[in-house]
């Protein structure tokens, strides 16, 4: 089959490469799913998963990429909750290859149904900005109806999932980007916008729940902005900061049907919006994950047409 392969950490994306590689085999509990669309995340090449295994061998050449949207082709022994021939989207183990490949071998568990009015484009740009934002904001964060959210990247692929998610619980939220993504994150349902390069942060008062995509001195400073016994939620590793009498709450996002089932689901009635930028073929994969061109949104890897 077909297959993006990584061997070398330091070159990043431009040590990816097109190659043929053996299709997978089911595992007790696994399916293997023909790959129909693929999401890559550009920091998985520096997660250590990406280039050992649990008993931290090394495991390249490896396969990236963990979300996806295919046809399930084949079953483990022992596997139950899905068939063959069925539509499933999900988030793949980080330790085990992943998706950017024509077919993928993962744990059942993982995998959701995808309706058959869903987009295989649009199941594949699911898994890891709606699960972080669902966990994130009502797992971790305990969001309730009426608190304030301050989300960072809010016209990113997270981000826009974390303002549309607070907004149905009945939060106010303040978006925060670079100017051009003033409108995207507006249009996602931001009730207002702080732009990080001309703006000042701390005009925008004190907060319930902070959703940080960033760290460092941003995340330092909103600490700074949360009510006491408010909550600051991070995704890029143990919290720097701290709120005063409030809780930091660092986590690592993971698969699950029952809430993947939910974010699909509030596609398919218009409550959430995919924020999907580019999309291209799995030959043309590693020159879009290149691309020096700034694209708003994530981008996607059809991998069959």
């Amino acid at each position: 089959m077909k297959a993006i392969i990584v061997k070398d950490q330091a070159a990043g994306t431009t040590g990816m490469k097109l190659a043929e590689r053996p299709e997978p085999q089911a595992a007790i509990n696994d399916v293997v799913v023909q790959v129909h669309a693929a999401g890559f995340v550009n920091t998985e090449l520096g997660w250590p998963s990406t280039w050992a295994d649990r008993r931290d061998q090394d495991r390249t050449p490896s396969i990236p990429g963990h979300e996806l949207a295919g046809v399930v082709t084949a079953l483990g022994y022992g596997t139950t909750g899905l068939s063959v021939g069925q539509r499933v989207f999900g988030l793949a183990d980080w330790h085990r290859d992943g998706t950017l490949a024509e077919y993928v071998a993962m744990e059942a568990r993982n995998l959701a149904p995808l309706p058959g009015d869903v987009d295989f484009t649009v199941g594949a740009s699911l898994p890891i900005s709606g699960l972080t934002a669902w966990q994130g904001l009502l797992l971790h964060g305990r969001l309730q109806a009426g608190q304030s959210v301050l989300a960072h990247g809010a016209g990113g692929a997270v981000g826009s999932m974390v303002t549309q998610l607070a907004r149905e619980v009945g939060a106010y939220v303040i978006g925060t980007g670079r100017a051009a993504d003033r409108q995207k994150a507006l249009d996602f349902g931001a009730n207002e916008f702080i732009d990080l390069d001309n703006d000042a942060l701390e005009d925008v008062g004190s907060v319930d729940l902070v959703f940080d995509v960033i760290g460092g001195d941003i995340q330092k400073r909103s600490a700074a902005l949360i009510h006491v016994g408010g909550t600051l939620v991070t995704i890029v590793g143990p919290a720097e900061a701290r709120p005063v009498d409030g809780l930091a709450v660092d986590f690592v996002v993971e698969s699950d049907r029952a809430q993947l089932s939910e974010i699909v689901q509030r596609v398919r009635d218009g409550r959430l919006r995919t924020n999907i930028g580019a999309v291209a073929s799995l030959d043309d994969a590693v020159a879009a994950f290149n691309s020096t061109t700034r694209r708003a949104g994530k981008t996607i890897i059809r991998v069959r047409p």
